[in-house]
């Protein structure tokens, strides 16, 4: 049982942490997210130890792995994806040009639609004169970092005291583990215990397995949409996929994204039914084999929880905020769990069940 000294205790250091949170934010990016890759690859460096390799030379092999396929992704990857969001840009011109001489003609003759009323051409110029403000602004931007060193060193300090982060935390993992089970009050171990277990699972369940599901359906939609010839198939399909973080809205957002590339890319109709059929492909693969077999039944997290966590977190704390979205969610919902749970076995939930019962009883019998 819980005393009252150490409800206040626990209680005082909750607003501690979450006080230096709030402080320390701005230096906090590369700690948490060197924690989730220590967290991500503890189960691979387990395995490595369960036959027969010493914990450092676990890290090592997974350490190693692990900046491979990061390395890889950036070489392979980022140079496309530079060249698609140029080719971004030159489509929004295009795209305007649709909309003034296809799209508005069409809403007036089969909706009936007064597009004088719209005021298209205003907007058509506040877009283009923002486009063109937000690609100055972020050109004075870059050329502000690479004038300023001590910008720089602070951006480059952060990318790789990533790396340095995973690997000691990755390598004393299971040693910080078990000196936080021990600094656990004896007469609450076992309830802490089980609720960082549940916890534990959650967070595997979704952060692990929703990652790799994220991942396969990026892959997924970017190759589907390469077949169809899209030349923004890479930029759209990693858009979807990491949308997919929520359930269907990957699917909404780039099946929306896609359909109007193709249309300005294509100007065909017909090609809507292409790009449909990809990521109906998709959205059939996520349901029946994706997600039952790498994230199962053991989420626990409704979509709206969980965007409503990643909102909230990015307001109240910015990019930290956002990191700690998930995990705070899954702690606050196996709180809520027990909570429930002590209600339905207390005697207040028992009283209010029996004047229930008879208040019913009562109106049958008047009935």
């Amino acid at each position: 049982m819980v005393t009252e000294s150490q409800r206040w205790f626990f209680l005082i250091i909750t607003l501690a942490l979450m006080a230096l949170v709030y402080l320390l934010a701005p230096i906090l990016s590369p700690f948490l997210i060197g924690a989730l890759l220590a967290y991500l690859c503890d189960p691979a460096a387990d395995r490595l130890e369960a036959v027969g390799c010493s914990r450092t030379v676990a890290v090592v092999i997974v350490f190693t792995c692990l900046s491979a396929v990061m390395a890889a992704l950036v070489l392979l990857l980022l140079p496309k994806l530079s060249q698609q969001v140029r080719v971004l840009v030159s489509l929004v011109p295009t795209g305007l040009e649709l909309v003034d001489t296809r799209l508005l003609p069409w809403l007036e003759q089969a909706l009936g639609v007064d597009t004088a009323a719209l005021q298209f051409e205003s907007v058509r110029s506040w877009l283009v004169a923002d486009w063109q403000q937000a690609g100055d602004l972020m050109k004075r931007l870059l050329g502000g970092i690479s004038r300023s060193g001590v910008a720089l060193a602070a951006w480059l300090a952060n990318l790789v005291l990533i790396p340095v982060v995973t690997f000691y935390l990755l390598r004393d993992w299971d040693l910080m583990m078990a000196k936080l089970h021990r600094l656990l009050p004896r007469n609450v171990e076992g309830r802490v215990s089980l609720w960082a277990n549940e916890c534990d699972e959650v967070l595997g369940a979704f952060v692990k397995g929703q990652l790799i599901v994220m991942m396969a359906l990026g892959g997924i939609y970017a190759v589907g949409l390469w077949l169809v010839g899209l030349d923004l198939a890479l930029l759209i399909g990693m858009l979807a996929g990491l949308a997919s973080i929520v359930p269907y809205m990957g699917f909404i957002i780039g099946f929306a994204a896609a359909a109007v590339a193709a249309f300005m890319q294509f100007q065909d109709p017909s090609m809507l039914l292409w790009v449909g059929a990809v990521f109906g492909v998709g959205q059939a693969l996520e349901g029946m084999l994706l997600t039952p077999l790498l994230v199962g039944d053991r989420i626990g997290l409704h979509p709206v929880a969980v965007i409503f966590a990643i909102m909230a977190g990015g307001q109240l704390f910015g990019f930290v905020g956002v990191l700690l979205a998930l995990p705070v969610a899954a702690v606050i919902m196996v709180l809520l769990r027990h909570l429930h749970e002590g209600y339905k076995s207390s005697s207040l939930y028992s009283q209010y069940r029996n004047e229930s019962v008879e208040h019913d009883n009562n109106n049958e019998q008047s009935a």
